[in-house]
């Protein structure tokens, strides 16, 4: 797909793969809207990018339709990649032996699985809307979801069952949207150099980077904004999750 005179939208688009994927986007001859929190340097790096910045919370419609009103604005919008996304660990019992509270796993469900569907929700309905390219096509969404989806460690209860459907609703997402010529794909991203790995003494980076078979060390952003722009090229990936990994299976701890 030719994105010269397109228009692109990256959740969590301000920092670790969504930047990366951002940066990517923006190259090919994209327009790219940055969607992040208020609070992040979405603004400033939408401007180095000659984007815009639509300040949101994925879990919003009213917000993420306002965002993607922005994007589709500027050109018809044929990109979308949700990047947003949190992590922390929670167990289901304490170290007191009691149930942790439903809080936790509620917000981690509530931004990586509902946020990633409202954005599918609202973006394909924006996409549907454009006239199709030469070849047919209107648009591709690309989800995150984590290899965690299937090797999810002790600790991850919440953030497994948010990625591990994020990659179920991709095929029946993908089928729905066929009528539509909109293609939908999910990368599972194994261990990566994310900001918030990054924050981490470098021994304990390079103890988790030698858990990966090939290549020994973590997986770079931007080589998750290289497989984002394979798949917007590939018109016949579809309906897909792929994991980017170096082939590890994550141990039970």
């Amino acid at each position: 797909m030719d994105l010269t005179g397109a228009s692109a939208l990256v959740t969590g688009g301000a920092s670790g793969l969504g930047l990366a994927t951002a940066r990517r986007l923006a190259s090919a001859g994209a327009a790219v809207t940055i969607v992040d929190l208020p609070s992040s340097p979405g603004a400033v790096i939408a401007a180095e990018l000659g984007g815009s910045f639509a300040p949101a919370d994925v879990t919003d419609p009213e917000q993420v339709a306002s965002a993607v009103a922005a994007a589709a604005a500027s050109a018809p919008l044929r990109v979308v990649v949700n990047c947003a996304g949190i992590a922390p660990p929670a167990k289901v019992l304490d170290r007191e032996g009691n149930p942790s509270p439903l809080e936790g796993f509620e917000r981690i469900i509530r931004v990586n699985l509902i946020g990633t569907y409202n954005v599918i929700a609202q973006a394909s309905a924006a996409i549907a809307k454009t006239e199709p390219t030469a070849a047919g096509d209107r648009g591709v969404i690309v989800n995150t979801a984590s290899v965690a989806a299937f090797d999810g460690q002790i600790g991850q209860p919440g953030y497994s069952a948010s990625k591990g459907g994020v990659h179920a609703m991709t095929l029946p997402i993908a089928r729905e949207l066929a009528r539509y010529a909109i293609r939908v794909v999910t990368i599972a991203p194994g261990i990566m150099e994310t900001p918030m790995l990054a924050s981490l003494p470098q021994a304990a980076q390079d103890s988790l980077g030698e858990q990966v078979p090939y290549p020994q060390r973590l997986g770079k952003p931007d080589e998750y904004a290289r497989l984002v722009m394979s798949i917007v090229d590939n018109g016949y990936l579809n309906g897909e999750t792929i994991r980017l990994d170096g082939a590890i299976r994550m141990a039970p701890r």
